[in-house]
């Protein structure tokens, strides 16, 4: 994934007036690559649930798309416990100057999904029914210096049809900026 660096300040316009587009810049651009995900989700039918997130935080298999566009990662994984990374880029910024609530709800649900998955035989599927999360603090992208997440996601209680989770995000200070409680439905072995 390439960005552009983004500027450390908008240039004001000769109006100084913000509504000026020559006060906006450049438009600034993303480029984003990855793997073709339907090999990858025959992988995942292949391999337990822990088997699975531990080859792709290994680098043995490649993320899904998504975590490409947002640039997260697992960093830890074990038995209904897993920790992803997550690098926002004001590409991520909300028309209020924060990073959106999409993206940290995102990376939650990955963290408490992720963190049932690891729980799961080779070839049980599961999926999230429902999250909640609570927003607490802003999100903001650092000009030049990475301004990393940490989501945790840890199982609260598994379940043969439904397993439920939780999980925090924490800034690079280790201030938790949003936490969430998500259920998931496990379906079953796959045809």
């Amino acid at each position: 994934m390439t960005t552009t660096e983004p500027e450390s300040a908008r240039p004001e316009s000769a109006s100084g007036h913000p509504h000026d587009p020559a006060a906006w810049g450049e438009p600034r651009s993303k480029t984003i690559t990855w793997h073709d995900p339907l090999p990858v989700a025959a992988a995942a039918a292949s391999l337990s649930g822990l088997e699975f997130l531990s080859a792709m935080r290994d680098g043995r298999i490649p993320p899904p798309p998504i975590s490409r566009l947002f640039d997260f990662r697992p960093v830890e994984v074990a038995p209904g416990d897993v920790v992803f990374t997550c690098l926002p880029d004001e590409s991520a910024y909300n028309p209020i100057g924060l990073v959106h609530g999409g993206l940290v709800c995102t990376i939650l649900d990955t963290a408490t999904a992720c963190a049932v998955h690891s729980t799961l035989a080779a070839a049980v599927a599961y999926t999230s029914i429902e999250i909640k999360v609570n927003y607490l603090r802003p999100v903001r992208v650092v000009v030049g210096r990475p301004s990393r997440l940490t989501a945790h996601g840890w199982v609260t209680r598994p379940g043969r049809r439904v397993a439920f989770a939780e999980g925090d995000v924490r800034d690079d200070q280790g201030k938790v900026v949003a936490t969430a409680s998500s259920t998931c439905l496990i379906m079953g072995e796959t045809a």
